[in-house]
């Protein structure tokens, strides 16, 4: 087991994958490195979750690529399973950028029919804002959402 993550095995308790469920996925670089301060690599990133809406397996309603995690607020497609989305989105982005980017697990909610969907996604994109990093949502790179 990882040390540095004592009960990092406790994310997969209960995770059930259902098709048409939004999910809200938070992914952690390795260490919390910023490896996505690197304009080339955060559009990796941005490349490799569009490859997951091309391949239907996810529908990306919002995004947001954060120095040293992801946000990516989708839907999950008929025969699709979150784990292997995920999996699959950290295991080509950890390929094309040639060395390790990602703490093992993620984090994930499943969206309850009564939460707004908008109101998700601009608490998603508005995460640069909040860090610090930029005045106002639009000025930073590595977003989008459905509702824009």
């Amino acid at each position: 087991m990882d040390n540095t993550q004592p009960h990092s095995h406790r994310l997969r308790t209960g995770r059930f994958s259902q098709a048409a469920q939004v999910y809200m996925v938070t992914v952690v670089t390795l260490h919390r490195q910023p490896f996505f301060e690197d304009f080339a690599a955060a559009r990796t990133l941005v490349r490799t979750l569009k490859t997951e809406s091309d391949l239907q397996r996810a529908t990306t309603l919002a995004y947001v690529v954060m120095p040293n995690h992801l946000h990516w607020l989708m839907q999950l497609q008929e025969g699709a399973q979150l784990t292997r989305c995920v999996r699959d989105v950290k295991s080509v982005t950890t390929h094309r950028l040639g060395h390790p980017v990602w703490q093992r697990g993620f984090h994930d909610h499943a969206v309850r029919r009564e939460e707004d969907l908008q109101a998700l996604g601009r608490y998603v994109v508005a995460n640069p804002v909040r860090a610090g990093l930029v005045q106002r949502t639009g000025l930073y790179p590595h977003w989008d959402a459905v509702w824009v």
